[in-house]
């Protein structure tokens, strides 16, 4: 695993590797390895950010754990699997025709590949509760719009680049919409506001069946 550590701030280095995967590695093997003075860690795309106790912990300290963690990573037992959630959804997305023309399928050949990938919440940015689910050997991969649109509507499933996404909220977006969720995925009045957190697995099927 290739690791690049830059400090970011007084309590946090952000570690860079090469591979959505490597990330899920690294992620999986920093809870059980308990490092001294780390109090959380946020994965994203190619990244992961390690917060730590500044008072007692240097990023010294904490870089050299870490990037010693990373080279065991890959060797190490694979994650276990996180919680199942399935998301219904009503496939009549304002994109669904271009995302098989893009592809060259059938709508329902969208949809059936859509539905039949077993999804993991790789992160969680961009807006409060927005997954990032990747899917393994999924070929739905279709380019982000040009324009954004300036109002999606929540509850909206999308993809973009290799991304399968949900809006939680109606905001500006540029994935590509190829259906609707009831499903909440963010609420702050639940004692866990986020349906879908990292390495949850997601299962996307077809609303009323």
């Amino acid at each position: 695993m290739s690791v690049e550590i830059l400090p970011s701030g007084a309590s946090a280095v952000l570690v860079q590797v090469d591979t959505a995967e490597e990330v899920a590695a690294l992620d999986a093997a920093l809870g059980p390895a308990d490092l001294p003075g780390v109090r959380e860690w946020v994965p994203a795309a190619r990244t992961v950010l390690v917060l730590f106790d500044g008072r007692h912990t240097s990023a010294d300290f904490v870089g050299a754990a870490v990037r010693r963690l990373a080279a065991s990573a890959p060797a190490g037992p694979a994650p276990a699997p996180g919680p199942l959630v399935d998301i219904p959804v009503a496939y009549d997305g304002a994109d669904l025709a271009a995302v098989a023309g893009h592809l060259r399928i059938g709508i329902e050949e969208v949809i059936a590949r859509h539905t039949s990938t077993l999804w993991r919440v790789a992160f969680v940015g961009f807006a409060p509760g927005f997954p990032y689910l990747v899917g393994a050997g999924t070929d739905l991969r279709v380019p982000r719009h040009r324009q954004p649109r300036v109002s999606v509507p929540a509850g909206s499933v999308a993809l973009a680049d290799e991304y399968c996404g949900i809006y939680p909220r109606v905001s500006p977006g540029g994935w590509q919409l190829i259906g609707v969720t009831t499903s909440t995925v963010w609420d702050p009045t639940r004692a866990d506001p986020a349906l879908l957190t990292p390495g949850t697995r997601v299962r996307f099927v077809v609303a009323g069946q």
